[in-house]
């Protein structure tokens, strides 16, 4: 059932995503092709906004912090385990793998790779203080319009 929490959730979490997916091409490798790394980042913003931390909304403000936290933490694990996964797809098209067993080990491998890119100081400033903003606005929220 749609909500205001959800909405505003959905909307925060997406712009958050999106914004991080951009501040993360900043410390890429030259010449690498994004394509729409941030447009898809953004739209596991918006599900994870949606889905997890709407649903969550109207407890009190602590957990409200926490969620908002754990929602950024969702949608870096989604995003990082989405491009880590299109990057093997790639890769066993090019038959650099020996099986589905080699292959899977080594998008493991690429999703520690591609995290490493969100522990830089910017972005995880800025998903660890928007996780905590995207709680705070998605508690005012659902306070204001429930």
């Amino acid at each position: 059932m749609p909500t205001a929490a959800k909405l505003v959730s959905s909307i925060w979490f997406a712009l958050l995503a999106w914004f991080a997916a951009e501040l993360v091409k900043n410390h890429l490798p030259d010449g690498t092709q994004v394509g729409f790394m941030s447009y898809i980042s953004g739209g596991f913003g918006l599900l994870t906004g949606w889905i997890f931390m709407g649903k969550r909304a109207g407890d009190t403000m602590r957990a409200a912090y926490g969620y908002g936290l754990s929602s950024s933490i969702i949608l870096a694990f989604w995003s990082v385990f989405y491009f880590a996964f299109e990057t093997m797809i790639h890769r066993s098209m090019s038959h650099r793998y020996h099986g589905p067993g080699d292959a899977l080990v080594s998008m493991v491998g690429l999703m520690g790779e591609y995290g490493l890119y969100l522990i830089k100081p910017d972005v995880l400033t800025i998903l660890i203080v928007g996780g905590f903003f995207g709680g705070w606005i998605t508690e005012k929220a659902v306070r204001k319009w429930a």
